[in-house]
């Protein structure tokens, strides 16, 4: 993997104070109250037609050009809702768990833990929540002092849910039973995770801008994933860890790239996850997939932002 140019940090008088304040929670920003995750289609559509009234420059509305996302997300959202339709009839069950002792979990693919590492995964859970909102504090500010014209998208969705993460566990020590509940929750990289959302025209500036901002936070980024030419998933994907060692992830989008992942593909990325579908039927969401990203238009500049991977992690 190729090593990733940074900006050069510049020299700022007090930053070293400001660190120390922040680690001190001193003014620092409240997060805002996450919004209704039902409304995130309505607020997304909003404002790409917001955006693209400002583009016009009071032309009127723009109709967007036949070969735009934007043009073929109504066909895609449909055949999306089609192939949801023949999943119903096919959803798992709760777990019939009548021998299961109290204090257990089990998931509905049949993961579990016992009543010990239940326990010590709940506690594991409890301190990521706790170093969430010093983290999203960083994040917002940044989404209001970056100056690209970043936006954070899907806001409410930065904590990954308590049953996926107990899954994740339950998985990884099934594989690796020396393993405890606390050593692999701090391999998950997404159990905090956030987007920015950078039109395609400001694509590669602001990203790179950005990663200086968190960098000054005081994060360190060991991980970014350029998918840009990926057949099945637009954007770019980077890890991060906070200096006591909690790591989370920042994803970079474009209101198509989002728009495309979690409005359109996500459910079938979820279906494809499923190790009991057909091979069949895996191979026509991969294609819906490539279909979805084909219509994503690359922001210039972004196919040749670098991957880069810190030794050690």
């Amino acid at each position: 993997m190729g090593t990733l140019d940074l900006p050069s940090e510049p020299e700022e008088p007090g930053r070293a104070d400001r660190a120390r304040a922040r680690d001190r929670g001193a003014d620092r920003p409240k997060p805002r109250d996450a919004p209704d995750p039902d409304e995130r289609v309505r607020a997304y559509e909003a404002t790409r037609a917001q955006a693209s009234a400002e583009a016009a420059d009071g032309a009127g509305p723009v109709r967007p050009a036949k070969d735009s996302y934007w043009h073929q997300a109504p066909g895609l959202l449909d055949q999306a809702a089609g192939y949801r339709k023949g999943w119903s009839a096919d959803r798992q069950p709760a777990p019939d768990r009548p021998a299961d002792p109290p204090g257990s979990f089990r998931s509905l693919g049949g993961s579990y833990l016992n009543p010990e590492r239940h326990a010590a995964a709940v506690t594991t859970i409890d301190r990521v929540r706790e170093a969430e909102p010093a983290i999203s504090a960083d994040i917002q500010t940044i989404e209001q002092e970056n100056s690209h014209g970043g936006w954070l998208a899907g806001f409410e969705h930065r904590i990954k849910g308590d049953d996926r993460l107990k899954e994740k566990v339950a998985e990884q020590l099934k594989a690796e039973p020396r393993m405890t509940a606390e050593e692999v929750l701090r391999e998950v990289t997404d159990a905090i995770r956030y987007t920015y959302c950078l039109e395609s025209e400001g694509y590669a500036r602001g990203y790179y801008g950005i990663v200086e901002q968190l960098a000054n936070c005081g994060y360190e980024m060991y991980l970014s994933k350029n998918s840009w030419t990926d057949p099945q998933y637009k954007g770019i994907n980077t890890r991060w860890v906070t200096p006591d060692g909690q790591r989370f992830e920042v994803q970079f989008h474009t209101p198509e790239s989002f728009h495309a992942k979690q409005c359109v593909t996500h459910d079938a990325y979820e279906r494809i996850r499923n190790p009991l579908i057909p091979d069949r039927e895996r191979k026509v969401l991969k294609d819906f997939q490539r279909e979805v990203s084909a219509a994503i238009q690359v922001p210039d500049g972004a196919d040749e932002i670098p991957d880069y991977k810190k030794k050690g992690f």
